[in-house]
């Protein structure tokens, strides 16, 4: 009877393991893109709160795809309404980008906004991709 209760302990212990695991894994970011730019082969995670600050966790390919434009690219995230975060691409190449936001007022970050944008320079406002905003569940 102990090693019967042991066993469904043991089996309880791991099926609710896996579930977390589940949880905090990768999951697949829909192609961003507008004229001259493209975020490609992305991903996110939301972090638990003991790693990472409980983060949203992006990465993927950032990819000049106006080549003959001689425009920078970059992509955008920001958490909780706060203001974007900038990380730069490189002028006519792809860049891997593996980049973690948080909020370091709150124990975890609940919603997040991602957009890839192309920098049309002082003279003409920048062109971005719709947001896509996700929610923690």
């Amino acid at each position: 009877m102990r090693k019967l209760a042991t066993a469904v302990v043991a089996a309880g212990l791991f099926f609710g393991g896996t579930g977390v695991a589940v949880a905090d894994s990768w999951h697949s970011l829909a192609l961003l893109k507008t004229t001259g730019a493209r975020f490609e082969e992305g991903k996110f995670k939301w972090e638990p709160a003991e790693r990472e600050h409980g983060a949203f966790h992006v990465k993927g390919k950032l990819r000049d795809i106006g080549l003959e434009d001689d425009h920078n690219v970059y992509l955008q995230v920001k958490v909780h309404g706060y203001g974007w975060n900038r990380f730069d691409g490189v002028q006519k190449k792809t860049v891997w980008l593996d980049k973690v936001v948080y909020d370091g007022a709150t124990r975890y970050t609940t919603s997040a906004d991602v957009r890839v944008c192309q920098n049309r320079g002082s003279l003409r406002p920048d062109n971005c991709s719709p947001a896509s905003h996700f929610e923690r569940k």
